[in-house]
């Protein structure tokens, strides 16, 4: 196999990579060339001289022509990873601040783009597609390169290269204007009825990015046309739909016919959409849950399961479908053991007392349904259910639950099933007491952690019936594999029995420090007027962070141990008033709780809570089955806090 010319011209060890110097760079370069070994040699190049992204390194300036060069050649096994390599490299030399450039660089991609345009018609449609999506990166020769595909586009007969071509031109048609006024014509041309609905569809999303800001009609007409016959072309429906913008009542409108399409697979995809437009609108729940719980008699078992599960998502507003789902929690009304679970847990969602002995009856057997972690993940994902968080709620209920919940925490034999019971237990407080001995029994294994909470925070009961001695014993054990015990025992250990001293030296002396501070300032909190002496340093900190855990921790704090709301309350408004227009965290709900505790003294803060009730967007992350039940949360900690406040 031939070798790369020049490769050794070069003092790789003064250029640098993701990993230092760029020494390895040669090598990893001869290698693209041994078919054993270039596979490999490419996800090293990517690793090292990309990364992940946020800059152009001199590595990757003198690696460029060497790789095009590869992609280039036919005998080379990996060209397509090398051009979507080089494709990454351009989208970050085209994004990133100048200053995270290397020198040369702009000279070197427009060597590059000269190498690559002749690519566009390569005998494999894989090199094809690829090197089409590196030349929409090709801004500065944009006119040129729009010529080229157009060009392409006459003879392409792969349906991959025409969708990525029709993209790559849209990419492309902002950065020249000798070649937008055709371009943007011919993009009309291929929304028309006729063409490829899939072409249709990347001819819409084009013409956005290449008219940025302008409203036209047709997009909405398209994408309903493409949509009612089912064939997006390898978009999904949530892609479609994001191509309509922000009208939100026109989404709404399409994705209730959609939820009816006859195809069963459009169904599915109007689902997953119709969960998006309701983990952002709260207007879109009214619009679209009926439609959404319609599909629960589905005859696909994943369409009614991922309907079930958005039901659940939106809470006490799916109480009119309560009944349906009641129905679905056993072998006779739902056969598919999956949607019967993704059932109960809506059940439970909706506060509906139904759900508690089937629950119980999980809990006893040996098919539980949930699991005993919980994830944290953006999409829609119809993962297993988190069992902490399916029972936390349901303390009511904890005659019928405790007994098989007690069983099932004597059997545990993993740490993850101890810690999601002990965290239910944590949740349920005071009603938890019949499973002190239980729980007194964790405290010799690596649930300890989590059984202390727990004993905690059923309180006196608890605390009546531990023994100090053990207890102390515990704190001077770390347990192995748990860097955080000795803080949370400690502070379990405070609350449980009311001798602060061992959180007090383990905790205070962490004041001083940059990180790591949460705990301590929970045990300020908890100590109150007893604080006293840490108050001046509490204001520092206060004041130190504008937004996040800190100015919640150090305000609450310093408020229980003074009692003077008039240097907390504009803090704590001020932290939390950005996040009225989107991105609220659990800081921020926190807070939120905070102010209604504190009450008519924080009625500076009034405007603000207010904001977060009176918007339509949630303010929460959109995208996760999160985004409701966490919106939900914000907007009942509001409404609290404004009656504890103000009185209405």
């Amino acid at each position: 196999m031939p070798e790369p010319d020049g490769v050794d011209d070069i003092a790789w060890g003064a250029l640098e990579h993701a990993y230092g110097a760029a020494t390895d760079v040669p090598g990893r370069l001869r290698a693209l060339y041994r078919p054993d070994e270039a596979a490999e040699a490419a996800d090293e190049l990517l690793s090292s001289i990309h990364h992940s992204g946020g800059c152009v390194a001199s590595s990757a300036v003198a690696a460029l022509p060497f790789l095009v060069r590869a992609a280039a050649d036919p005998a080379v096994t990996v060209r397509a990873d090398l051009l979507d390599l080089v494709a990454c490299l351009a989208c970050s030399g085209n994004t990133v601040e100048p200053r995270w450039v290397a020198r040369g660089w702009a000279e070197a991609w427009d060597s590059a783009v000269t190498v690559l345009l002749p690519l566009l018609h390569d005998p494999s449609a894989e090199v094809r597609r690829a090197v089409t999506e590196v030349l929409g990166e090709a801004r500065p020769r944009a006119a040129e390169v729009l010529a080229r595909l157009w060009a392409r586009w006459e003879t392409e007969t792969d349906p991959a290269v025409r969708h990525r071509i029709v993209e790559a031109v849209g990419d492309l048609a902002p950065h020249t204007d000798r070649e937008r006024e055709q371009t943007v014509g011919r993009l009309r041309e291929l929304t028309e009825p006729g063409v490829e609905p899939g072409v249709r569809l990347r001819a819409v999303e084009a013409l956005r990015a290449a008219l940025p800001g302008t409203a036209d009609p047709r997009y909405a007409r398209v994408v309903a046309d493409v949509l009612a016959g089912g064939d997006l072309g390898g978009r999904s429906v949530t892609q479609a739909i994001r191509l309509l913008g922000a009208d939100a009542s026109t989404v709404t409108g399409l994705l209730v016919k959609l939820l009816g399409h006859a195809d069963v697979t459009t169904r599915r995809g109007a689902l997953e959409a119709a969960a998006g437009e309701l983990s952002r609108w709260r207007t879109a729940v009214p619009a679209l849950l009926p439609a959404v719980a319609a599909l629960l008699g589905d005859p696909e078992p994943e369409n009614r399961l991922f309907a079930a599960r958005v039901l659940g998502m939106c809470g006490t507003a799916a109480r009119p479908w309560a009944d349906r789902l009641a129905a679905m929690v056993t072998d006779e009304g739902e056969p598919y053991l999956p949607a019967q679970d993704h059932a109960l847990w809506a059940l439970s969602r909706t506060g509906d007392p139904r759900c508690a002995e089937p629950l119980a009856r999980r809990l006893a057997g040996e098919r539980l349904g949930f699991a005993t972690y919980s994830v944290h993940s953006q999409g829609w994902w119809t993962h297993e259910l988190s069992l902490h968080e399916t029972l936390a709620p349901l303390a009511t209920h904890a005659e019928v639950l405790l007994p098989p919940l007690r069983a099932a925490l004597a059997a545990a034999d993993c740490l993850d099933a101890r810690r999601a019971l002990c965290q239910v237990l944590t949740d349920w407080g005071p009603a938890a007491g019949p499973a002190i001995p239980e729980l007194i029994g964790l405290l010799e294994t690596d649930g300890a952690v989590w059984a202390l909470d727990a004993l905690a925070a059923i309180g006196p009961e608890a605390a009546a019936a531990v023994d100090r001695a053990r207890l102390r014993a515990l704190l001077r054990v770390r347990p192995p594999g748990q860097p955080f015990a000795p803080a949370m025992l400690a502070v379990a250990y405070g609350r449980l029995t009311g001798d602060r001293e061992p959180a007090r030296r383990l905790l205070l002396p962490g004041l001083a420090e940059p990180y790591g501070r949460d705990q301590a300032l929970v045990l300020l909190g908890e100590l109150g007027p007893a604080g006293a002496p840490y108050a001046d340093r509490l204001r520092e900190l206060l004041h130190r962070d504008g937004t996040g855990w800190l100015p919640l921790r150090a305000g609450e704090a310093l408020w229980r141990i003074t009692g003077r709301a008039g240097e907390v309350v504009p803090a704590l408004a001020a932290a939390i008033e950005p996040y009225a227009r989107g991105g609220v965290t659990r800081a921020v709900t926190e807070t939120v709780r905070l102010l209604g505790t504190i009450g008519p003294a924080a009625a500076s803060a009034v405007p603000v809570l207010r904001a977060f009730l009176d918007a339509d967007e949630r303010p929460v992350e959109h995208g996760s089955w999160r985004s409701v039940p966490e919106d939900d949360e914000l907007c009942a900690a509001a409404r609290a806090a404004l009656i504890a406040v103000s009185g209405v």
